[in-house]
């Protein structure tokens, strides 16, 4: 599959919401033939249709993204406007001037959209990284082919993100279909490290599915020599190859392995000052690996143990995003109601959904889910009744 069109976009967005272009169109108060003609590419879109479908589909503005192009003008930050040409004049020939300099642009874009997501959560970071996959597709057909390559790219690390955001979404179809994209155009970029690094998140995400072979073996994948992963990135597969193997039932002391494993590329990277030589979005560090050991530890039945850990990292100095804070409270949560202690369960639960509110992070909402049926027991107690009730619609 090639890079994606206004069109190719919305009938895969359809097909996901199991919607007939019947269905749609009247949803959206347009004709049939008007939805059919932008699938097959025969129209092109206007803003207002591009926001009728991107609310019956629930697409959170990725066809906006497509088809206003008023709003690539965000694209480039004000203080490069003067070195740069006027946006439409860019996008109206990207082989003439579409160069390294725009490109840098565009992971000036994606940098902020990452800053936005630690922040205020993936719903308020995808509009601008959705901006760069859009603009990337607009143009990677024209370019010249030594900017194609650095345009692919950006578009492979833009497409890992959009990955992570919609699985923070809880949207695992959709951050299947762009992790799938990664990788294709990191092949195409001849980008190897970044091979690696989605066939990493893809394990993660097979994790959020519970699929324990998959995380194992989707681990073992991502951590082949050929990838030429830095030390913090193999740090991070050595922790989830320890995960598969709690989740398959391997012994112990083969979990404990591989969390050494992840230790020792830990203290290299720290050791080489902490340069990874690529862009990876990995900040991977032992604050992570400890988050990460906890987990290990209730896969492999050890829920007060874990409790533990995470009330290290959480009253520690290393700093966590409100994201993350919400989410590893969440997990703490589930890990204490595992344990037998429902009330203080409970309690780190209510911080954790002010947190999961805040930030409109699913995936932690999700989490509170599985700590309130481990609850269950406990049903008719103050604290547990209470978490209940604040994650009813």
């Amino acid at each position: 599959m090639g890079i994606e069109t206004f069109g190719e976009t919305l009938r895969r967005l359809r097909l996901r919401a199991d919607m007939s272009l019947r269905e749609l169109a009247r949803v959206a108060h347009c004709s049939k033939t008007h939805v059919a003609d932008l699938e097959s590419g025969r129209r092109a879109p206007t803003l207002p249709i591009a926001k009728a479908l991107d609310e019956a589909l629930r697409a959170n503005d990725e066809l906006v993204a497509l088809a206003d192009d008023r709003q690539r003008t965000v694209v480039w930050p004000a203080a490069s406007l003067d070195a740069l040409p006027p946006v439409a004049v860019i996008l109206s020939d990207p082989r003439r001037y579409v160069d390294g300099s725009v490109v840098q642009e565009l992971r000036v874009q994606l940098d902020a959209s990452k800053e936005d997501d630690g922040a205020l959560g993936p719903s308020a970071a995808l509009p601008k990284v959705q901006v760069v996959l859009a603009t990337v597709r607009h143009s990677v057909r024209e370019v010249r082919p030594h900017v194609r390559r650095q345009l692919l790219a950006v578009g492979a690390e833009s497409a890992e993100f959009v990955g992570w955001l919609y699985r923070d979404l809880g949207d695992l179809p959709t951050a299947t279909y762009w992790y799938d994209r990664a990788i294709e155009w990191a092949q195409e970029a001849d980008d190897g490290p970044m091979q690696g690094y989605v066939l990493l998140r893809k394990s993660q995400l097979a994790y959020d599915r519970r699929d324990a072979l998959k995380v194992l073996t989707l681990a073992e994948a991502a951590a082949l020599e050929r990838w030429q992963l830095p030390p913090q990135v193999r740090a991070e597969v050595a922790q989830q190859r320890a995960r598969g193997y709690a989740m398959v039932g391997e012994p112990m002391d083969k979990v404990e392995r591989a969390l050494g494993e992840a230790l020792r590329w830990l203290d290299e990277f720290e050791s080489s000052r902490g340069e990874s030589g690529t862009r990876l979005s990995s900040t991977y560090n032992h604050a992570d690996l400890t988050l990460r050991t906890a987990s290990c530890y209730i896969e492999a039945g050890q829920p007060a143990r874990a409790a533990g850990l995470y009330q290290d990292v959480l009253q520690g100095t290393s700093p966590l995003s409100r994201r993350d804070q919400g989410y590893f409270l969440a997990r703490r949560a589930f890990s204490l109601a595992l344990a037998g202690q429902p009330d203080e369960a409970a309690a780190v639960g209510m911080m954790s959904v002010v947190l999961a509110n805040t930030t409109s992070s699913l995936r932690t909402k999700r989490e509170l889910g599985r700590a309130v049926r481990a609850l269950k027991p406990w049903g008719a107690r103050p604290g547990p009744r209470q978490l209940d009730e604040a994650l009813r619609p």
